[in-house]
């Protein structure tokens, strides 16, 4: 089976959230995180971590992006477990079995959004609409890489080169009149 796990790209999620996931944890979307709360009276990193970020269940921080990972039943058991823990230390719930059906309810729920290949990332948006919480998710696909070039540059294409006659180019550019000034 497959599954959610948080991954770093670049050191960004320090800055966005107040805690951010450790890179590898088993992730789930945790939007139960912000239940009861207004997301219009949310600023700056807990407004970002409601927006955009998935729930890390071993440091209840958050991760941008999710990479899909396999995992097997064991893995799958762990994490329902180590989930309810956290829901009771964290969150109150009111015993470990309560805190079980629920932990198992939201890891089934992130192995549902796992039917993209092995490594693809996955993101989430999250919204409040008339007063429930909206979650929509997204893969991220490779972008077409150019052959021939670098790793840096394989999938930068910020120009294109149009082969012309050099009797067809014209190379004046009056930069004083674009700029609205007179020569």
């Amino acid at each position: 089976m497959k599954a959610p796990r948080t991954i770093r790209l670049d050191p960004s999620d320090n800055f966005v959230f107040a805690r951010a996931a450790e890179p590898g944890e088993w992730a789930v979307p945790g939007g139960f995180m912000f239940h009861g709360a207004d997301p219009a009276a949310m600023q700056g990193k807990e407004r970002a971590a409601f927006r955009a970020g998935f729930l890390g269940i071993d440091s209840f921080g958050f991760s941008t992006l999710v990479t899909i990972v396999e995992v097997n039943a064991a893995e799958r058991d762990a994490a329902v477990e180590t989930l309810a823990a956290r829901l009771v230390a964290h969150l109150g719930a009111p015993s470990l079995d309560v805190a079980r059906a629920a932990a198992r309810e939201e890891i089934e729920f992130s192995l549902s959004l796992c039917h993209d290949p092995v490594g693809s990332l996955l993101a989430l948006h999250r919204t409040m609409e008339e007063g429930d919480i909206r979650e929509q998710f997204r893969v991220l696909k490779d972008a077409v890489k150019n052959e021939g070039a670098d790793r840096l540059h394989s999938h930068a294409r910020a120009f294109t080169i149009v082969e012309s006659d050099e009797d067809e180019v014209e190379e004046r550019v009056d930069l004083l009149g674009l700029g609205g000034l007179k020569s």
